[in-house]
């Protein structure tokens, strides 16, 4: 499955639009409470644990995506977009989001 941020793959042409796919990935609020109790893990301003569950959470929501395009037939997925985004009273989940159209190309 090719997945693509642009509208068109170079040397392909799109030969059906099948519609939009979206794959999501939501993680709980333990995620966070783990994420501060290992501040420690910081170096620099950056955060191993952190940007491990945004990792994780952004190929979940992407592996999604890809499934549902194959269940309409696809081979490739062009204009994806990701979105985070926290949820709850206090912030304590975060969702990412990964949307595109399906599509299948020679």
């Amino acid at each position: 499955m090719l997945i693509t941020t642009t509208n068109s793959v170079e040397g392909h042409k799109i030969t059906a639009y099948k519609g939009l796919v979206a794959g999501e990935a939501i993680m709980g609020a333990n995620v966070f409470r783990d994420f501060f109790a290992s501040v420690r893990d910081i170096v620099g301003g950056r955060s191993g644990a952190y940007e491990k569950v945004l990792n994780d959470a952004r190929q979940i929501a992407v592996a999604e995506l890809s499934d549902r395009a194959a269940e309409l037939g696809c081979n490739a997925v062009v204009g994806v977009d990701i979105d985070y985004e926290t949820l709850g009273a206090k912030g304590g989940m975060l969702m990412v989001t990964a949307c595109g159209t399906a599509v299948v190309i020679d």
